[in-house]
């Protein structure tokens, strides 16, 4: 059996690369021709000789968030997991909660700021009392596209908000009610395939109200509940994810809110604090989706 592991080619840091050379070993370990590529080695090429290209392997392992090559390689016939459907899903906050939407899945209060053209950006902030009236103060400001916290901002005044919304400029945003009850807490679960295999509790002792290990947080290994993995796989099935983190946050009577879903989680912090090698159990759930 072979398979292609997409990589970005410009993503090439010391633990990216680490968590790209356990899923090769994992391959390997269960007989598996496992091949790196990156997005710029695996350019798209639109056409009639495109379609009839011959399958190179028989999966595709999309370890990143280049969606239309993810959508290309499904055109082409390959078995691509994630789908590009679902890491686009997760790679933008706002149609993550929209997609979870209805499902009965809990989930801190939201509302997404009204699109606007990159060229023109804002002309009026009016839509924002509105925001303040509904979700109070303080609340919480996410670009829906960003990753380990560093775009997500705490906000305390109206003229905090004005001044976050202006320097964001016309990217697209949420807000979300700020979840006292989680202040510098949250548990990430990694998912693979229907079970939840490993959990940390992430905490931080500095003041921060987000967990983020990026951010200085720190973690320990964490026996998740039956309601907490349910909420998890659920989240994973809606989206259509094979693997995945899902990030939960603790409501004012520790009920379990579903934060966040990350179609490319960087499991080395679940390895580092469980021992649990997330790589496996995807390599393992990959043979078992396509029959090998």
């Amino acid at each position: 059996m072979k398979g292609i592991l997409v990589v970005n080619e410009y993503l090439r840091t010391g633990k990216f690369n680490e968590i790209h050379s356990w899923l090769l070993e994992a391959a390997d370990k269960y007989g598996i021709a496992l091949e790196m590529r990156s997005n710029a080695e695996m350019l798209a090429v639109i056409g009639e000789d495109a379609v009839n290209t011959d399958r190179e392997a028989d999966f595709i392992l999309f370890l990143d968030k280049d969606t239309r090559l993810a959508l290309y390689l499904e055109k082409l016939g390959y078995p691509v997991f994630n789908s590009s459907r679902a890491i686009g899903i997760c790679d933008d906050k706002a149609l993550t909660h929209l997609i979870l939407m209805n499902s009965g899945i809990p989930m801190p209060e939201t509302m997404i700021a009204p699109f606007t053209f990159e060229n023109i950006g804002y002309t009026n902030y009016d839509f924002l009392k509105r925001v303040a009236d509904r979700l109070a103060y303080p609340l919480i400001v996410k670009e829906c596209f960003g990753s380990f916290g560093q775009q997500v901002y705490l906000i305390n005044s109206y003229d905090e908000l004005l001044a976050k919304m202006k320097d964001i400029g016309p990217k697209p945003v949420i807000f979300q009610r700020f979840i006292k009850s989680s202040f510098g807490r949250d548990i990430r679960l990694q998912v693979v395939g229907d079970k939840v295999i490993a959990a940390i509790y992430r905490y931080s002792d500095k003041g921060d109200f987000r967990a983020n290990l990026t951010n200085g947080a720190k973690m320990k290994p964490y026996i998740p509940t039956d309601r907490q993995c349910e909420l998890a796989l659920q989240a994973c099935k809606l989206i259509g994810l094979d693997f995945a983190g899902v990030d939960i946050l603790f409501g004012e009577n520790e009920e379990p809110l579903v934060c966040e879903v990350n179609s490319n989680a960087h499991f080395k912090n679940i390895y580092d604090c469980t021992g649990i090698n997330a790589a496996e159990a995807i390599i393992k759930h990959i043979i078992s989706r396509i029959g090998g």
